[in-house]
């Protein structure tokens, strides 16, 4: 699978972070989000954080979330 991994640091999921998450996905079709130490991470945290990104990213998406480990497939088209 065309895969690419991604690290979130202490300041969360930016609008930075959304602008690359979306460029990234032009070309891969899943990306592993880790979340560093830095960003106080914990279990809902995690899954807070994997709200956030379905909510922003312009593409339609699924996520599971493994530990520290937010695993985001593109599953559609741009949002309209």
């Amino acid at each position: 699978m065309n895969s690419m991994k991604f690290q979130i640091g202490k300041n969360g999921i930016t609008d930075e972070v959304i602008k690359t998450l979306n460029t990234a996905f032009r070309n891969h079709k899943q990306i592993r989000i880790s979340a560093l130490k830095s960003s106080g991470r914990s279990k809902e945290t995690m899954e807070k954080m994997a709200e956030q990104l379905k909510r922003r990213l312009q593409y339609q998406i699924l996520y599971k979330v493994i530990g520290f480990t937010i695993v985001v497939n593109r599953r559609g088209m741009i949002k309209k």
